[in-house]
Formats: structure tokens, sequence, C-alpha cells
């Protein structure tokens, strides 16, 4: 689990890890913080895997397709990959607490600045990957805009299975609000490269306990392999170390 990480990937144990637990008594309002903007092609979107970990969107990232500016970010950043971490019941799941509360889920867009080169060699770098993170909270009026998502989990159950997923704009997936929080932290899964600025939306989106009960129904194992649930693909908040967490808002 976890806390053997860095046996095999010594930066799991770094200065820059994440997820954290955001205080708010602790964050600083920063009002030179910009708003941020995406601008996704729906047409970019490829496929939807179970990799036994996770659920995972690819998008196309061969150039500027689906980018993100702005907000903490000096350059745009292409859009690859949005993957979810949830929890065994509704009451944990999400990897990043705010004041004490953990959310049924968390959703993690993925982009990376080209000007690295590639992903890999994004990778290497402390600007190299912006992430934003959506929470996902069980509600009464759950967001339509997450079925999508779910209706193709029959078709990925098991560990290994890819289907088509086009014609998709993730940023349908975003809450009303833009208010965000910012640190610089890293990958939650090894080697947990600490290359991410983080973009943490303050409002979370609301999904239903049914939603929820979909994603749990993967199994992180293969096909002709006993049904092992993929649940609780979260990693416990690290410790913050000195770093700062700034708000957009007050």
């Amino acid at each position: 689990g976890p806390e053997r990480w860095h046996e095999n990937y010594p930066m799991a144990k770094g200065d820059k890890q994440s997820p954290i637990e955001i205080n708010s008594k602790d964050v600083r309002h920063d009002g030179s913080l910009a708003a941020w903007h995406a601008s996704y092609d729906p047409g970019a979107a490829k496929t939807i895997l179970n990799n036994g970990r996770t659920c995972r969107v690819v998008f196309d990232d061969t150039f500027d397709r689906s980018v993100l500016r702005g907000g903490p970010l000096t350059s745009a950043y292409r859009l690859r990959q949005l993957h979810l971490h949830w929890g065994s019941s509704d009451d944990h799941g999400s990897e990043h607490v705010i004041d004490g509360v953990r959310y049924a889920a968390e959703l993690h867009m993925v982009h990376w600045n080209p000007k690295h080169g590639n992903f890999a060699g994004a990778l290497k770098q402390p600007d190299g990957v912006a992430v934003v993170g959506i929470f996902l909270k069980v509600g009464k009026t759950p967001k339509p805009e997450m079925k999508r998502i779910l209706e193709e989990i029959d078709n990925i159950k098991t560990k290994g299975k890819e289907a088509p997923f086009q014609h998709f704009d993730p940023s349908i997936l975003f809450p009303k609000s833009r208010d965000y929080w910012t640190y610089h932290g890293s990958f939650t899964t090894p080697p947990c490269e600490e290359c991410i600025t983080w973009i943490l939306l303050r409002e979370p989106i609301e999904v239903s306990s049914d939603q929820m009960a979909k994603l749990r129904s993967l199994s992180k194992n293969g096909e002709n392999e006993p049904v092992n649930p993929l649940v609780d693909n979260w990693r416990p908040p690290q410790p913050v170390k000195g770093r700062i967490v700034r708000a957009s808002f007050k």
C-alpha cells in the first residue's frame, strides 16, 4: 500500500507530495491569481479504459487541441487524460481533504506543458504538469454530465478493458464556480513525481449514490480472474512541509 511506496519509489517521501489536507485558516488569499480557462475540443476524446487502478479517459495530445490556460499557469497546458479516485462507500474517496471534509470521489484532469517536448519530459520538470481537481459529493441532484462516463463502465468492467470514447467535452464536468486553491505537489500514484501545479476547485459537483455504486462495480482484476472490486484507490494526505496553499477567493 501507499505506506510502502517509498521503498521502490523514494520520491514518495519527498517534500512536495500530494494529496494534502487544506485548512482554510492556513490558506493565503492571493489577489494576483488570475481566472483559469479551458478550451477543449470534444473531438480529442479517444478511449476509456480500466487499468486496474482507475477509470481513465484518454485524449489526443499531439498538438494544442484541448488546452488549459490562466490561473497560476504561465503558458498553455495540453489535456492528456482524466481519471477518478473513489472510496468503498459514499463518505470517503477523495484524495484532498478540505477542513476535515472527505468527498465521495475526486476527478483529476491531467495536462502537461508542451514546452518540455513530450509528456515524459514534462514529468521531470517542476512546471511540467497541471491538474484540475474536482470533488464529487453525493446529493439529490446528480450532475447529468457524469452519466456519459458512467454509461461506459459496463464495457470496461475488468482490468485491461478499453472502449472507444468519442466526442466528449470534459469542460461540462466543471462546477459553476471557478474559485480554486493552488499549490505545488505531486502525482498521487507511484512514482509520485513532484511536477504538478494543482488547481483544486472549491465547489464540488453532485453525483447520485447509484452513480458512485457504478464506479465501485469496476474490477481490479482481469476478465478470467475472481472479481476484486476497484475501490479505495485514493492516497492518504501527505505532510505539507511548509508549502503555502493559495486561494483565488477570499
